[in-house]
């Protein structure tokens, strides 16, 4: 499985983006997660589905403004960020994992994309 993440940019506080995680091979059957890292910081964990999408997870600090999303038959994984923040500043990437199972551990995951940058301005 190759993913690419795209969707970031520049927008100003309370603002929204929607960043895209396209996925080329089988796809379906692997939960997904989307993580990020800001300058001088260790990678953190944003949000996970499940395969099915049926299941979510979400990191305390984005909980209520970020949405996370998939449409398997377009292989794609998608996360809504609304009202954002100066904090939310960072460099975003989606990963994937062979299992249902959803994790908000970086090291269960296998396949990992690029990367997008988001930069919130205050």
């Amino acid at each position: 499985v190759q993913l690419q993440a795209s969707g970031g940019g520049l927008v100003e506080a309370g603002g929204s983006l929607r960043l895209s995680c396209a996925a080329s091979g089988t796809f379906s059957s692997h939960s997904t997660g989307w993580f990020r890292q800001a300058p001088g910081k260790d990678r953190e964990f944003v949000a996970a589905i499940s395969w099915s999408g049926a299941g979510t997870y979400y990191a305390d600090p984005v909980k209520g403004r970020f949405t996370i999303s998939r449409d398997n038959a377009k292989n794609t994984v998608r996360l809504q960020m609304n009202s954002l923040k100066p904090e939310d500043t960072a460099v975003y990437y989606c990963a994937a994992r062979d299992t249902i199972v959803i994790s908000r551990r970086g090291g269960d995951y296998v396949y990992w994309g690029q990367g997008t940058l988001v930069t919130v301005s205050s």
